[in-house]
């Protein structure tokens, strides 16, 4: 069965860091690519950062840039996201999403987990 379960959200105050993690099974290990999207109340699913399972080609939203790192670990089929300097817009539902390609579209991935609370406070 395939699935992606995220773990690691919580509050944090702005200027702090979390790392969330996506561990895959069944058929989403073997997408090529895994990506982070986030979705804050009242707004529309929002690409964050992706990464190619072979080679670790990365892609991020200019609003996240230099402050959150996507990575895995192959063996133990995980994805991190990495957040630094977190601000208070960064707070949103994070969710893990695998699919064939690398891409800014949400459509463009078919499996998806069941989000993790990121609560960052001013």
């Amino acid at each position: 069965q395939a699935q992606l379960v995220e773990s690691g959200g919580g509050l944090v105050q702005a200027g702090g860091s979390l790392t969330l993690s996506c561990a895959a099974s069944g058929r989403t290990f073997s997408s090529a690519a895994k990506a982070w999207f986030r979705q804050a109340p009242g707004k529309g699913r929002e690409f964050v950062a992706g990464i190619m399972w072979s080679g670790g080609s990365t892609a991020y939203a200019d609003s996240v840039k230099g402050r959150f790192t996507i990575s895995r670990d192959n063996a133990k089929n995980t994805v991190y996201l990495q957040m630094n300097s977190l601000k208070p817009e960064d707070t949103a539902v994070y969710y893990c999403a695998a699919g064939p390609v690398l891409g800014a579209l949400a459509a463009s991935y078919n499996y998806w987990g069941q989000g993790t609370q990121v609560t960052v406070s001013s």
